[in-house]
Order: C-alpha cells, then structure tokens, then sequence
C-alpha cells in the first residue's frame, strides 16, 4: 500500500493541488462495486482542510446509494483529506453541535469503478446525525369548525381534530405543537383577541382528550393581527364572507418524525 501511495504522490507532483483531494488509490481496499470490509479512516490530525466543517445536516441527509461525485461535492463541498487521484474514497472531517458540546466525527464515502458513491461509514459509528424535521401544519376553518363568534368546536370539528391527534400520534417524535387561534377584523380588538385565545384553548383541549400530551403543546390567541385575505365589501354578509379564510385555528407542529 505505501508503494502505491508513494508512486500516487510522484505522478502529483505536477499537477494543481485542488486534485490532490480526488482520492488516490484506496486505503480500504475497495472493491470495483465500492464496498469493503475493513473500512480504514485517516488520522484526523492529517486533515487538508482547515480542521474539518460543520455540515448541514439535510444536505448530509441526501448523500446515499446512487450519488455521484459532482452532486457529492455540491453537497458538502471537497474531501478533507489528501488522498490522491483514483477517486475510490473521500473523507471528511465534521463537528456537530450537541446538548452536550461540540461532537467531532470522520464520514468516509467509498465509490464504485464507475465513480458513484456506493458505501458510507462514521467513525465512531453512532455518529449518524439526524436531519431536522420538516415543520407540519394543520388547519381548521373557522367557521366549519366553529360557529360564526363562538369557540364551542362543532360535530365537523371534533371529527377533524380527531383526525390529526391520529396522525401525530403515530408519529416517533414531535417537539412543539403550537395552536394558533386567528379572528377576522370584524369587531373590536379586545374581544377578537379573546375569542382567539379561547378558541385555540379549546382545539388544545380536544387534542389533549385524543391523547395528546399536555405538556407538548401551548394555545396562542392571535386575534385579527395576522389575516390571510384583505377584503373591503361594504355589505356586512358579503364582508363575513370574504373574511372566512382569516377565521381560523393552525395547529403547527415542529421537530415531526
């Protein structure tokens, strides 16, 4: 092995520096469909780059199976270490922030004959970050599911509440629900804001009688000051109508797995 090293670096000499990165040989014995037994990683006091990066964790999340080197490199920029020029592995240097502190750890991607990632490995090997959670968000209208100035949830409501207690209970993980309640401009400011207080306390009380835990959610009455639509009928029937889409309660549901 440290022949073909040694012969890789000779032929380098005269070429630019940048290429130096592509991975020369492979120090885990790679096979022609990238796979190894024996992954081997590099001393992470030898990395080329700075003292390695810290990731986007969603753009980690997208390197699997198939990549290529390109969208590689897109992904989560040049390797870190020198390794030569026969593209057959690339390793990286990454830091991740933790409640614990900052966590330091190697990922090695291994590439077929072809060039195309094929096999990915983590020194140590728990340390396969997770990508974050895409926020979900419900919503119920207003004047489905309640009346026209009441914060008592209709038959319609309590069936679509339902629904979504379902849907998040099967789900592994969720951080934060939030339930927002909106009002329309009509009326004063005061009694919009209550109306939305009570009416988001109310959904979050449903949620809670559908098993949902208390202690993951909070109620927040948003009166009139986030409207969807801007209407200006004169006609008061034609105006409620207009506001319909304002007269709503949004269950908003972060770190969802």
């Amino acid at each position: 092995m440290k022949t073909v090293i040694t012969r890789c670096l000779q032929r380098s000499a005269p070429l630019t520096a940048a290429l130096l990165l592509a991975g020369c040989g492979t120090l885990s014995n790679v096979s022609g469909d990238g796979k190894t037994d024996s992954p081997v990683f590099p001393d992470p006091q030898s990395v080329s780059l700075s003292t390695g990066t810290f990731p986007n964790v969603d753009s980690l999340a997208l390197v699997q199976d198939g990549v290529t080197r390109d969208q590689i490199y897109e992904l989560l920029g040049r390797p870190h270490f020198s390794e030569g020029f026969q593209v057959r592995e690339w390793d990286y240097l990454f830091h991740f922030r933790t409640p614990e502190g900052i966590r330091t750890c190697q990922f090695k991607i291994l590439f077929d004959s072809d060039k195309v990632a094929r096999s990915f490995y983590w020194a140590p090997q728990d340390c396969r970050p997770v990508p974050s959670a895409a926020p979900k968000k419900y919503t119920l209208n207003g004047d489905v599911s309640f009346a026209f100035g009441s914060a008592v949830i209709t038959a319609a409501g309590n069936s679509r509440i339902a629904e979504i207690a379902g849907e998040l209970r099967n789900r592994q993980t969720i951080d934060q629900l939030e339930i927002a309640g909106h009002t329309d401009r009509i009326g004063s400011d005061a009694s919009n804001e209550d109306l939305s207080q009570r009416r988001a306390d109310a959904v979050r009380q449903t949620l809670i009688a559908n098993g949902i835990p208390a202690g993951s959610m909070r109620a927040v009455g948003y009166g009139e000051r986030q409207p969807i639509v801007q209407c200006d009928q004169q006609n008061r029937s034609e105006l409620v109508a207009c506001l319909a889409p304002n007269r709503r309660v949004e269950i908003n549901a972060s770190g969802v797995r």
